[in-house]
């Protein structure tokens, strides 16, 4: 596109407003080549020196699929160190590399796949149950959380400049869409007015109020409709209600689903039409650039109707830059130099430090004192681990530090360092370097799942049940490794890699520490080495609940959400939402309390004093529920505000936070709107959801 940008039509100057321009280049469009633009590999335009573009990229946790890059935690771990600024600086690191790939392979001529800049991320659906596999793409259980997380990511991604999107993000999948895998082509999730506005749709709205450029349809129905020819989702709720102003996309082959998994359509050129009509304006897939001529043909759509499909997704374009000289995009002269450099690099370890939730820690044997200690020994089929590191929708770099690595360097070479796997994932007989860890002081032992056993249907090739869990156990031969390393009466420390709920309890007789690690990074095992050896205290928090059991639970293919969530669920747990452990303790007092009788468009402010009272410099994560009035549906309480402070050691930190009465409305089924319920309401404060360290009761006047 740059190299005819000495062509002066009226699209391709940027010194007019872009619906002027997307006008002028849709009116020089024939209908077949209109067509052609519909589908995530777009055809090139020779007629007006248009190349290809493939839409089709992925940057969960990094730019995924595309070589080198930096790669980032996985989503849940992102989610687990409740710092959105931070997750706005990995947005913008990722956004900079996908801008420097992209410069490259235009420099080249490749227009390949994963090498755009429209980026299919992030996955904000809620994670409403532990078995399902793609859960760890997520930013976990709470809709406050995962919008504050997910806006937070987008501004990062898309940049702050006035004129130009530094990447595209995508909201997906939208809606209600969280398992099961193995029947997701053909599923009908079942959820009320009440639990999809509340639940499933919360983080939907917030991300398109911080101006998401593009949204993902689902490959399910919802209450018997395909989420991609859903008028009320796109056109009513995204378009109408929230005024939603980028494209919509669908899931890769969701329209095929409709008439072959779904059944609600009985051919092709019906399901283009439809999809079209509601909303639809690209496909994953080539359907629409094979059937939309026949829709035409047919009388099922008009060319308006494919004008009004396209105008979108050039807007996009034009918002991207792709149509002007490369003096006039401002991220035109990021190149190589700019891919995981060392700051991106620092940032990755940074995000892996905060994200691991110390579980764990008898006797504070952590962290580990090199002069008590004068050998280690790092055991477990995770700690030399690759896959454990990167999860899914991952990049690639040259600098991938597994645990065993990470340990090593820091461990420095006064320290002695073994190492052995230990065990696979499937054989209970046969166990490698036990011997070797009873010559040690202490063993370092890295178990748990990888993305091969929890993931996406077809990726996670491994699993037993097409990407799904079907029960919160860690692998037979783990439990067999650690039991064999207990007869060594040796202290041990458990790293557990996983992308969602296990079950630690049967790990605990085991273990005299746990950290769970999540699949964090490239930097993984640096991270997990700074806080064994206390260069920082542990300071991630649980964005999941950790059940006891998996019949504490609905069904897995029930919505409705009574019984899920510690917003409903009041049952006992392994571990509560927000929970982790850290190397020091922390005091809460009140600075300011909220009013005792806001009205309904107030804002409650507070500030609380938080101090380090122990005996190292520490981040704590200040979490701020509300407690509803014991109304018939209301959640038990709901995160709504929170903040990460570093406090240094007998320092203390003023945290100020403000919390709009309008958050705390609910959804009215009899009224079908958002309306504010009277009565009497409290403000928990603490370090967990199960805790509370401040109370302050307030009453919400009719």
């Amino acid at each position: 596109m740059q190299a005819s940008a000495q062509k002066k039509e009226p699209f391709r100057n940027s010194k007019l407003p872009v619906e002027t321009r997307v006008k002028d280049l849709l009116s020089r469009l024939r209908l077949e080549e209109k067509a052609g633009l519909l589908g995530y590999n777009s055809k090139p335009v020779s007629s007006l020196a248009i190349p290809a573009y493939n839409w089709w990229n992925e940057g969960l946790h990094g730019v995924a699929r595309a070589g080198k890059a930096t790669v980032f935690p996985q989503a849940i771990a992102l989610a687990a160190t409740f710092n959105d600024s931070l997750i706005k600086a990995v947005g913008d690191v990722i956004s900079t590399e996908a801008r420097a790939k992209y410069n490259e392979a235009i420099k080249r001529n490749s227009r390949t796949q994963y090498m755009g800049l429209t980026f299919w991320s992030p996955n904000i659906n809620i994670f409403r149950d532990p078995r399902w596999g793609r859960g760890q793409e997520t930013y976990g259980e709470d809709p406050f959380l995962t919008a504050k997380i997910g806006s937070a990511f987008v501004q990062g991604m898309q940049g702050n400049d006035p004129h130009y999107l530094k990447a595209a993000a995508c909201a997906k999948h939208f809606a209600v869409h969280s398992g099961p895998e193995a029947t997701r082509h053909s599923f009908n999730a079942i959820v009320d007015e009440k639990d999809l506005r509340e639940t499933y749709l919360y983080a939907f709205h917030k991300l398109v109020d911080a101006k998401v450029e593009a949204v993902m349809c689902a490959y399910n129905r919802l209450n018997g409709q395909p989420c991609c020819t859903n008028e009320n989702l796109l056109h009513t709720i995204l378009r109408q209600e929230w005024k939603f102003q980028g494209h919509i996309l669908s899931d890769c082959w969701a329209l095929d689903d409709i008439f072959k998994g779904h059944k609600t359509m009985t051919d092709p050129v019906a399901t283009t039409a439809a999809a079209i009509k509601a909303g639809l304006n690209l496909d994953c897939s080539d359907l629409l650039q094979r059937t939309v001529l026949k829709a035409v043909q047919q009388g099922l759509l008009t060319e308006a109707d494919v004008d009004n499909a396209l105008l979108p997704t050039l807007r996009t374009q034009m918002k991207l830059g792709m149509y002007d000289a490369p003096s006039d995009v401002p991220f035109s002269k990021l190149n190589e130099a700019d891919v995981h450099t060392t700051g991106n690099v620092q940032l990755a370890r940074k995000a892996a430090q905060q994200s691991m939730v110390l579980l764990k820690n008898d006797n504070n044997i952590l962290p580990i004192d090199k002069n008590r200690y004068k050998s280690l020994m790092v055991i477990g089929p995770n700690a030399a681990s690759i896959p454990a590191l990167v999860a899914n929708y991952h990049g690639l770099s040259g600098d991938m530090v597994t645990f065993v690595e990470g340990i090593t360097e820091a461990a420095g070479a006064g320290l002695g360092v073994q190492y052995d796997q230990g065990s696979d994932y499937t054989d209970t007989v046969h166990f490698g370097g036990i011997w070797a860890a009873s010559t040690a002081d202490l063993t370092i032992a890295v178990i748990g799942l990888t993305p091969l056993l929890e993931g996406e249907e077809g990726d996670a090739f491994l699993s037993a049940s097409g990407g799904d869990k079907t029960s919160l156990d860690l692998p037979a031969p783990h439990l067999k490794l650690l039991q064999k390393l207990k007869a060594n009466n040796k202290p041990t420390v458990v790293v557990v890699n996983a992308g969602s709920d296990v079950d630690i309890r049967s790990i605990e007789p085991y273990a005299d520490a746990i950290i769970l690690a999540w699949y964090p990074g490239e930097q993984g095992g640096n991270a997990l080495a700074d806080l064994l050896f206390g260069k920082i205290s542990p300071s991630g928090r649980l964005p999941v609940t950790f059940y006891s059991s998996l019949s504490d639970l609905p069904a897995y293919d029930n919505y409705a959400m009574k019984g899920r969530t510690y917003r409903y669920y009041d049952g006992k747990v392994q571990y509560p939402f927000g929970f982790g452990l850290s190397y020091t303790t922390f005091a809460y007092a009140w600075k300011k309390k909220p009013a005792e009788n806001p009205k309904a468009g107030d804002t409650l402010h507070f500030s609380v004093e938080v101090k380090n009272t122990g005996k190292m410099k520490g981040d704590e994560v200040v979490q701020v529920y509300v407690q509803y009035p014991s109304i018939e549906r209301m959640p038990l309480k709901e995160l709504k505000a929170f903040r990460r402070v570093t406090v240094e050691k007998n320092g203390s930190r003023l945290v100020s936070m403000a919390i709009p009465v309008s958050e705390l409305q609910k959804w009215d089924l009899e009224q079908n709107r958002w309306r504010s319920y009277p009565g009497m309401y409290k403000l928990l404060v603490g370090p967990n959801s199960a805790e509370a360290k401040l109370t302050a009761p307030f009453r919400l006047e009719p």
